[in-house]
Parts: C-alpha cells; structure tokens; sequence
C-alpha cells in the first residue's frame, strides 16, 4: 500500500512538473514572438530616425500618424534608449547594444540638467539599464553626477523633491509654487543607486524622506492617490492637493496611480521599508478593484462620476469619452512582476502575466510594420492639455519590454 502510494505521488508530481513545464515553454515562445515583433518595429523606427542628434527622440505621433519626436531636455528621451537596452537584454544581439549604447551617449548633457525632476527617467531608464547590463564605469560616473544634479531640487523645508518650476493649476487661480507630483517616486530609483555606486548616503536619504512625505500627503484612506500636492515654500506646509494631468483634483488619474504602485515597490526593494511594501499593496489594490474585464484602465478612474468636475481650462471638462490608458497598464504589469515576488499571498504574478497578454493582443498591440514602430496603440498623454489622445507612447513601450524581461527572468532563473 505504502509502494503504490509513494508511486502515485510520484507520478502526480511528475505529471504537474510535466504540465508546468510545458506551460513554460508556451510562455517563454510568447515571449519570443512578442521579442521578434519588438525586434522589427523598433528597426522600422530606427531607420526613421537615423542617428541620435540631440532632438530626435521618439515620443508619440500627430493627427496624421506621423512620427513625433522631442529634444533631450523634455522628460521622455530616455524611454527609448531603455528600449534599446531591453531588446539586447532579451535577443542578446550586440546590434541593440550598439544602438542603446549610441543612444544613451547622446543624453549624457543631461547629468548636469536641474531644470525639473524627471531626470531619473532620463538617465536612469538609459544610463542605468546601460549600467546593469555592461558595468561600464563610465555610465557609473555619469548616474552619479546626474543624481547630484537631481539632489538639487530637493528641500529640508517640504521634506521633497520640487516636480516642476512655478505654474498655476487649472483654475488659473491656485499657483503652485513649490508642486510635487506623484510621477516623482520614479525618479528616486537613480538616487537609490547612486548611493550603492558612490557610498554616498545621502541620496539615499534625500529618496526616503521624499518618499515619506508622499505616503503622507499624496494617498487619500482608500490609498488612491492625487497627482499634485503643492507646498508652502516657507513653511513646508501643504497648501492644496489638486490634478493636473487627472480629470479632477478629487479624482484618481490611472497613470498616477501606477506611478504610486511601481515607485513604493521599488522603494520597498531598496529599502525593506514595510511602511512601503504595505503602500504598494494598497495602492495596487486600489488599482485592480476599479479595473475592466481586460485589465486595461480608463485614463482616470472617475471620468463623468457624480462629484468629480474638472476646471473650466481643461479639456476634460468637454471630452467625457471613457478611454483606455495602455501606458498605465504597461506600468502596473512590470511593478507586479516584482511585486509578486513579495507579496506571496497575493496573486500579483499571476496578473502581471494577464494583463502582459491582454498588452500583447490585437487590440493593444500595434500591427506589425504600423504605429511608425511604436508597439502599443491606444495610450493617454494629457486629456486636460488636449494632447496626446489615444495614441502610442514612448514610455508606454518601454515598460512593456520590461514586463516581457522580467517575465522571462522569473520563467528562466
């Protein structure tokens, strides 16, 4: 009894290692597949372009499906030599690497730049992939400086880094002296770093106290989030929590709330601070009980919901349409990868790979040789500034080919 026992044990388990493994192979071929149309429309957008001039970085297209790009000093040129640097991580193809190390070279201006607080997408998505994937001590050096530059816009008095310059909000009554956005959690991973390459503790240091100051002021008790929080300038004090990408300044912009889930995740992992493992779960919880069947958001999750209303300048006041924000989504699937592998209780990882199919089917993936080599359609830029509706996204690609590099990590370790 005891022998056939132990032999039908043997052979369930062998049976479920043999379906698992098979399920591997399925997931790891879906990979590849989606590797191989990266691979081709990212050539398709490379012939385009040509060489990295300083001014030519993909961004998005116009009304007429053209091919947009921007200069180094906007917050996005990073994006696409970090694609660059994911597809030679994924083919092992030094053809990518030359190219992201081509493209990364022609940021490198920027490690002095202090013009606003997006310089850790900038140089980190490039010069910090670059980093991790070729130990060049060069690329070292440069992260550094670049967060010295970062460092900058940091303030003992708010407890954070200063988002963006004087501007005034959408009533164009409130300005906004000293706004801190919830996007700058992002930025706080090259400072993180910075402090492992230089031994320099205070990046480190300026990253929590960032980081805590917006657990405190940015998350609402359901652990949505506001996308802007400004601060009195003398006092340090909050003066007002508002949206500017958002629909209203009650309301919870998606993407904003991704940057919430991925940042505090990120922060956790540097970190082991349970104060933001815990953010980061109810921050992701919040995001998956106001998602569709298909696990792709809606641009902001309270668009024409009674007590909600936008500013009378923003476009949203007029456009109602409940559109879908690939970029979001794109952002959210790469943090619960890692986020899974914290949280074992919670089905993160699984999820994580649902919504990479969901990205990777026909109606999110771009059709091969289309979208000017983008790879995914239907992303939102900014409804109340009127630009970038429903179309493809820089930044959104990126987080995609992370999703699929940290999916085949997990499938292949």
């Amino acid at each position: 009894m005891k022998k056939n026992l132990f032999m039908l044990l043997s052979l369930l388990s062998f049976a479920m290692v043999w379906m698992s493994s098979c399920s591997d192979k399925e997931e790891i071929a879906f990979i590849e597949k989606n590797v191989d149309f990266a691979v081709a429309q990212t050539q398709m957008m490379l012939d385009s372009v040509g060489q990295p001039t300083g001014k030519n970085y993909p961004r998005t297209l116009n009304a007429e499906g053209k091919l947009v790009t921007t200069g180094m000093y906007d917050w996005t040129p990073g994006f696409f030599p970090g694609s660059l640097w994911y597809l030679y991580e994924l083919t092992g193809d030094s053809l990518w690497k030359s190219n992201a190390e081509k493209w990364t070279a022609s940021l490198e201006p920027l490690k002095t730049f202090t013009g606003h607080h997006d310089l850790g997408f900038m140089m980190y998505c490039s010069y910090g992939n670059g980093y991790r994937l070729t130990d060049n001590p060069a690329y070292k050096d440069i992260l550094i400086e670049s967060a010295k530059s970062l460092s900058t816009r940091f303030s003992e008095k708010t407890g954070t880094i200063k988002s963006w310059n004087y501007r005034k909000a959408w009533n164009d009554s409130v300005e906004w002296f000293y706004p801190v956005i919830i996007d700058n959690m992002i930025n706080l991973e090259m400072l993180t770093a910075a402090s492992g390459l230089s031994g320099d503790s205070s990046f480190l240091q300026i990253a929590k106290k960032h980081a805590d100051k917006t657990l405190k002021n940015h998350f609402r008790e359901d652990f949505s989030t506001y996308h802007v929080v400004n601060y009195d300038t003398i006092t340090g004090a909050v003066r007002n929590q508002a949206t500017c990408q958002g629909y209203s300044d009650n309301s919870t912009w998606a993407r904003g709330q991704a940057w919430a889930i991925y940042g505090y995740t990120m922060m956790y992992r540097e970190t082991k601070n349970m104060e933001y493992l815990n953010a980061a779960i109810n921050a992701t919880d919040f995001y998956l009980n106001n998602l569709p069947e298909d696990l792709i958001p809606v641009w902001d999750f309270n668009v024409g919901e009674e007590g909600y209303n936008p500013e009378v300048r923003s476009y949203a006041v007029e456009f109602k349409e409940k559109l879908k924000d690939v970029s979001a989504a794109a952002v959210v699937c790469s943090a619960l990868f890692e986020l899974g592998q914290y949280v074992s209780e919670k089905e993160y990882g699984q999820l994580a790979v649902k919504m990479l199919h969901s990205l990777s089917s026909p109606q999110y993936r771009a059709e091969p040789g289309a979208e000017c080599g983008f790879l995914l359609k239907h992303s939102v830029g900014s409804i109340p500034h009127k630009t970038e509706i429903d179309v493809p996204l820089v930044y959104a690609d990126y987080y995609y080919l992370e999703a699929l590099v940290r999916y085949k990590r997990l499938l292949t370790k």
